[in-house]
């Protein structure tokens, strides 16, 4: 598992056992045991000392304000107890991009977590001759057209692969390779949208971001800060606690409803930006996430524009001793 990865997941378990420590004396907080709490309390545990703190520290500043925004963690009125889980990685893959969540089950009330460390992707999905993202993404299938723009470049590919050949050693693979596949890609998603007008835009973010509203806790090491982003596409964070309020209002986001362009970035071989209107811009990288040439490739998805109404507040952290 790569380093990232690792420590993604230990900090996950820094963010779960924040919350508990901030909740379990005033309350019944149950940690639910699962396989994926002990996986990321094993990295957490295996990460050095001065890791270890960090996470705390930025796991800290992500309660403290999760905690002004959500009155039903420290308000359980008679719903207790709270329970706590981290989830498995295949409720991400089925979509559901919330790493930790809190549940009160008398009231069928739950709030979640995406944790980050030191990075903010939303997505890493991938284009292969196998793979109908259309199908996948949206629930409309592809055209005939993209399967037969993509298909020669990926045969190369395998042909590559096949001869064991690197990516470090074919030249120009932006030009030969990243560029007419990102091509097809985005005639195909003009295709998707003309025929389905309407419908492509909202179902690509609701994608992207999953089935369920979440706090995106992005941790920035070197500033020494947590950011906190409140994704409240479904209306269902951010609610009240009998007759306790959040003191900030979290707004429902508007999703977008038409795209205004789909095209590289400027200077970029291998990177395009979907912009769309009510705010959202999407960043779609492609590349290859092997050393060994395989006839499938790797989108690390971004958001560089979000809506004004998305609540984001940065919280310092504040020293351990």
């Amino acid at each position: 598992m790569a380093i990232q990865t690792q420590l993604g997941k230990a900090f996950e378990f820094a963010c779960l056992q924040s919350l508990y420590n901030h909740l379990s004396s005033s309350q019944a907080v149950i940690i639910q045991q699962t396989n994926a709490l002990n996986v990321a309390q094993n990295f957490f545990n295996n990460a050095d000392a001065a890791m270890q703190i960090r996470m705390i520290q930025g796991a800290d500043a992500a309660t403290r304000t999760i905690l002004r925004l959500e009155p039903q963690l420290e308000h359980s009125l008679t719903n207790i107890p709270l329970y706590l889980a981290i989830q498995e990685d295949s409720e991400g893959i089925a979509g559901d991009v919330r790493d930790i969540i809190c549940i009160r089950r008398q009231n069928d009330w739950q709030i979640g977590l995406s944790c980050k460390h030191n990075h903010a992707a939303v997505k890493h999905s991938r284009l292969s001759p196998h793979i109908d993202f259309g199908d996948s993404w949206f629930g409309i299938p592809c055209s005939q057209n993209y399967f037969n723009e993509i298909n020669p470049l990926f045969d190369e590919l395998t042909e590559l692969k096949n001869n064991n050949v690197l990516w470090r050693d074919i030249r120009n693979k932006e030009q030969r390779f990243y560029v007419p596949l990102l091509q097809a890609f985005i005639n195909e998603l003009r295709r998707l949208d003309t025929s389905n007008q309407g419908v492509i835009p909202e179902r690509l973010l609701h994608y992207l971001l999953g089935r369920n509203d979440f706090y995106k806790v992005i941790t920035h090491d070197r500033r020494r800060v947590t950011q906190i982003q409140s994704f409240n596409i479904y209306g269902t964070l951010n609610r009240n606690a009998g007759n306790k309020r959040s003191l900030v209002n979290v707004p429902q986001l508007n999703m977008p409803t038409r795209f205004y362009d789909i095209s590289f970035k400027p200077g970029s071989g291998n990177t395009i930006l979907v912009a769309c209107d009510n705010g959202w811009t999407i960043s779609m990288r492609i590349h290859s996430a092997r050393s060994l040439v395989e006839p499938s490739l790797k989108f690390d998805v971004g958001l560089t524009g979000i809506p004004p109404a998305l609540h984001t507040q940065f919280e310092p952290w504040q020293v351990l001793y």
